[in-house]
């Protein structure tokens, strides 16, 4: 090892275990390494020129900050309603963000950009579980793959053995489909195909589905599109539909000679959510719609063409389109990521990321199953909730333990008032079993008690709560013991201005009216017109009142913007100032200079004298707060921070 690198080396290794070791006390609380460089980091992001004394001079507020946030604690501030309701409803603002597996998301996210932009053609045989007997039915959906890898005839085998309603007339052809169309495994399924290939059977809860990829595209993106929608009633016959037919082919006759399509669809339309904005519809892409709506509408290769009358289950359909939104191709467009991002956590697929958290927090949470035996509780809980004889289940009580995880004991009844809200399946195919149950309530119970425990698990989290309440601890006890005293005791305030009345003059100074602008247009509009009149400001002013602000007072040269080497006079008007920090800009109207410098009133002081007056207040709690809480730094860990 070339020895020039060993002391590097060897600081490097102190100094990773001093972050974590305490930095200093504080009566009876500390405060670490870590915690202290964080601040600092996040506090102090410019340049500096010694970093030593910025952390010394640094190190002073800080511990000054945590005497003052220890006092609100000991005066149970943190318990002060306005306080734990700002605290709770940040803590629900953020903690999603926290419950998820970033790298599985952003594995998704990106997968899910890939697909959107390819459309697939898509054919899709479905085989229903045969008196819930699961082997029987992938037996049967292995022959049909078989029978289908062979060679033979997709649409006629679909046609013959599918049991999808409406395989009979479309021979399983289901249209065209991009990403979030369909369930996320049937979309996995379908965009692994190659183009022509058919997939393995793939399981559902409803039974086995085998797909083909016809044919692949560009994604189109979405349409926006009118639409006049002449409905068929209920019950409607052959005769019915026909009339039907010719009001649709009258209204399109009045459309090609030149009515206006929206009028029409207000006064004709049975698509009562469209009509009544003209037929617009929501922008849609493909597999949102029937294959035969979205086959006629897509056919329409130019902005303002229109489809003759179709029809489809739901009566008869005229179409005009309108522009085409493209597919977003970027990858680094934002607003397209957060609309992936939203539509993954409305979708099955936020299951993989969850289950990738699941597994990590079984990890860091001690989660230990009870000796219970599953068919006792089981029976236990028919008899509580069905109300069925008791057998079995005679050994399970409200009071059985379950499960333990971290602290709390997860009981029978807490079992029992998780049952009866999720015993369904949402898609209306009856019950969940009792296994199906108890996996998602253990699932449930470990993710609850994680994210209601969070700030144990998660040390960013944890900051940045505590950030936050100290944050506003800090706020409401100053306000208390410094600002409102400071504000409020006229008397102190005046007898301080009395006792250093010589410290509180106008050097030299001007009434004066200071113009803030939104930006520097708004600022030159506003200045060539103050040119003409600026005695006229006020007026002049005003139709610009939400970009510009004009403070009237009364300044000290120095504070006057653009003022340069030059001497204020009564009527000038200095030239707009650019803040390149913010691209806002400023200038003043001169009304009266003052070139003498003269004592200030106790009004014209008074902000002056509070400042001072908060300042003597705030030295003099600090002392007390150091008595009270006497303060210990490490010099060790100081040092090794430090340097």
């Amino acid at each position: 090892m070339n020895r020039t690198w060993l002391p590097l080396i060897i600081t490097c290794m102190m100094a990773v275990p001093a972050s974590s070791q305490t930095l200093f006390t504080y009566g009876d609380q500390s405060v670490s390494a870590a915690d202290f460089v964080r601040a600092f980091n996040k506090n102090n992001t410019q340049p500096m020129a010694n970093k030593t004394q910025a952390m010394k001079e640094y190190l002073d507020l800080y511990i000054n900050s945590r005497l003052k946030i220890r006092e609100a604690y000991q005066k149970g501030f943190d318990t002060l309603p306005q306080i734990r309701a700002e605290v709770d409803n940040l803590r629900n603002q953020i903690i999603e963000s926290y419950m998820s597996d970033p790298e599985t998301m952003d594995r998704l996210v990106k997968e899910a950009f890939e697909r959107s932009k390819k459309d697939i053609h898509v054919g899709h045989i479905f085989i229903p579980l045969t008196n819930n007997d699961t082997t029987a039915t992938l037996a049967a959906a292995k022959a049909i793959h078989a029978r289908l890898v062979k060679g033979e005839d997709f649409p006629k085998l679909a046609a013959e053995v599918s049991k999808d309603p409406a395989a009979s007339h479309n021979k399983g052809d289901i249209g065209w489909i991009t990403v979030f169309t369909l369930p996320y495994p049937f979309e996995n399924a379908v965009y692994a195909l190659a183009p022509g290939k058919i997939s393995s059977p793939v399981r559902s809860k409803l039974g086995y589905h085998i797909f083909k990829n016809i044919g692949e595209r560009k994604a189109l993106g979405k349409m926006k599109a009118k639409q006049i929608l002449l409905a068929f009633p209920p019950g409607s016959d052959d005769a019915a539909k026909k009339q039907i037919a010719l009001k649709a082919d009258s209204l399109y006759k009045r459309i090609i000679a030149g009515d206006d399509f929206g009028k029409l669809a207000t006064a004709f339309s049975n698509d009562y959510v469209t009509a009544i904005s003209g037929g617009s519809m929501p922008d849609f892409g493909v597999g949102q719609y029937d294959p035969v709506f979205e086959s006629k509408v897509w056919a329409l290769t130019k902005n303002g063409a229109v489809t003759k009358p179709f029809m489809t289950a739901h009566g008869y359909h005229i179409v005009q389109r309108g522009s085409i939104v493209p597919v977003v191709t970027d990858p680094a467009n934002k607003t397209n990521e957060q609309e992936l991002r939203r539509k993954i956590n409305m979708d099955q697929r936020w299951r993989a990321a969850r289950e990738v958290v699941l597994q990590k927090i079984r990890k860091q949470v001690s989660f230990q199953r009870a000796a219970f035996d599953n068919a006792s509780l089981y029976a236990f809980t028919d008899s509580m909730i069905d109300g069925r004889p008791i057998n079995i289940g005679r050994i399970i009580t409200k009071e059985t333990t379950l499960y333990t995880i971290g602290d709390s004991t997860i009981t029978a009844a807490n079992w029992l008032l998780y049952v009866p809200a999720y015993r369904y399946r949402s898609d209306g195919t009856g019950r969940k079993t009792y296994d199906e149950l108890m996996d998602e309530y253990t699932q449930q119970i470990i993710f609850k008690y994680y994210r209601d425990h969070l700030e144990k698990y998660n040390d960013d989290f944890r900051y940045q709560m505590s950030e936050f309440r100290d944050g506003n601890l800090f706020f409401e006890i100053m306000q208390q013991e410094i600002w409102s005293r400071a504000h409020t005791d006229t008397a102190e305030l005046k007898a301080l201005y009395e006792t250093n009345k010589s410290k509180y003059n106008w050097s030299k100074s001007a009434d004066a009216v200071i113009f803030f602008c939104s930006d520097q247009a708004v600022a030159k509009t506003l200045y060539e017109q103050l040119k003409k009149n600026p005695a006229r400001w006020r007026e002049i002013s005003e139709p610009l009142s939400e970009k510009v602000v004009a403070d009237s007072s009364r300044y000290e040269w120095t504070q006057i913007p653009n003022k340069n080497k030059m001497v204020p006079v009564n009527g000038m008007l200095t030239s707009p100032i650019v803040n390149t920090t913010d691209n806002t800009s400023s200038f003043a109207y001169i009304i009266k200079t003052y070139p003498q410098p003269t004592s200030r009133s106790f009004a014209e002081a008074k902000g002056l004298v509070i400042n001072d007056y908060q300042n003597l207040l705030e030295e003099q709690w600090v002392k007390e707060l150091r008595k009270k809480y006497p303060v210990k730094i490490d010099e060790k860990v100081w040092e090794s921070i430090s340097r």
